[in-house]
């Protein structure tokens, strides 16, 4: 009998859902190009539009500011760039300074140089230091240019929430832009990008149910704008040239309506789902660690330590026994190394963290099946002498 699967790792990517499958189905019956001015692409033109009103519902925003992209990686290399243009004016932005915990697509600076690039710490809590944020942006000198702070909304691998209006307060104190990472947070918190006080917000479909290969970058405005990545023909008001991936965008569109609706009900239940398997991973190895419990995170994620058991052994172990779960991040082509979190937070990542990840078709039986899992991998554990 084949080995039954239990799929716990929607941070990494969603499964897509039904109603951004059906969207592409009746997309693919449109041929025309959304560039065209004939009815076949006026057709095209008013889905792929409605599409960007389900996005920009997602997160608070004008849909005129929802620019597609090929993902947030496209998204991140487009906006965290040094120039810029206010109408036709030039704006230099001289400096970048992300924070300790960000996605290697943030981490990597963009178009900046590594010497624009500062790194801005973290608590052991894996909270950007708010202190250490304004020491530094005390410290730039505007004549050079506009700093610009990136900090994303939720952590990939802990899960937990970062205090982002409070750091755009400090970018906007120092006359800075801030961008927001927000690919985990969206279907997971209420988002409003006037109420986070971001200037630009980075969102992707696959992490919400959505078919992978499409993206978002979503701005406040249109006035102050960065010079385009990819240029060409125009599209998406000359900010991402290129013709339009329509049928990933229209799922994408489809997928960001479902994770619009029934926010609470859907993180309730997925909570619930989250807090019992880590009471019963506690049970069964009380020598674990959980990381980020101390503060705010989203309902979904769980991210461990088990003393003694390297994160890659750990992975290899569940997935022998069905369940598919990451060793810290998944987007770094299949790479498992130490997680540069953990680091960050000033903790031991010599064996590393596992991370379970749930969404919102996560079920009962799959709790159980991971929780069977869990207690039969302890019980090794304890045999072979790694638990503590």
């Amino acid at each position: 009998m084949a080995l039954q699967r239990t799929y716990l790792d929607w941070n990494a990517t969603a499964p897509l859902s039904e109603a951004a499958r059906l969207a592409m189905v009746e997309a693919f019956s449109l041929p025309g190009n959304a560039s065209s001015v004939h009815a076949e692409g006026r057709a095209a033109r008013a889905a792929v539009e409605k599409a960007r009103r389900q996005v920009a519902t997602l997160v608070g925003a004008d849909p005129a500011h929802v620019t597609f992209t090929s993902g947030a990686t496209e998204a991140s290399n487009h906006v965290l760039s040094p120039d810029y243009r206010m109408g036709r004016a030039p704006v230099s932005i001289s400096h970048l300074y992300a924070s300790a915990i960000e996605h290697p697509a943030i981490r990597e600076g963009g178009r900046f140089v590594a010497e624009q690039i500062t790194e801005v710490p973290v608590t052991p809590a894996g909270i950007v230091d708010l202190a250490a944020l304004e020491a530094l942006l005390a410290k730039h000198d505007p004549a050079s240019g506009l700093p610009m702070v990136a900090v994303m909304l939720v952590n990939n691998e802990t899960g937990i929430v970062q205090p982002v209006a409070e750091v755009a307060a400090l970018a906007h104190k120092y006359r800075g832009l801030m961008v927001v990472d927000a690919v985990q947070a969206a279907g997971r918190l209420s988002l409003d990008i006037n109420t986070l006080d971001a200037d630009f917000l980075i969102i992707s479909s696959h992490k919400i149910g959505g078919p992978k290969g499409v993206g978002a970058l979503i701005s406040r405005g249109e006035v102050l704008m960065p010079k385009p990545l990819i240029r060409g023909g125009g599209q998406e008001k000359g900010h991402r040239s290129g013709t339009e991936n329509f049928h990933a965008i229209i799922g994408f569109g489809a997928a960001a309506q479902v994770m619009s609706e029934d926010l609470e009900s859907r993180n309730a239940l997925i909570g619930a789902f989250r807090d019992r398997l880590e009471q019963a991973m506690i049970q069964a190895a009380p020598d674990m660690v959980i990381h980020g419990v101390t503060g705010a995170r989203v309902a979904n994620t769980s991210f461990f330590t088990l003393p003694g058991m390297k994160a890659e052994t750990g992975q290899i172990a569940f997935d022998l026994e069905g369940i598919a779960l990451s060793a810290g991040s998944a987007c770094s082509s299949g790479k498992v190394g130490q997680s540069h979190v953990l680091t960050a937070m000033g903790l031991d990542t010599d064996v590393g963290g596992l991370r379970i990840s749930l969404g919102p078709e996560t079920t009962e039986i799959d709790m159980e099946r991971a929780i069977a899992a869990f207690e039969k991998i302890a019980r090794r554990r304890k045999v072979s002498g790694q638990a503590a």
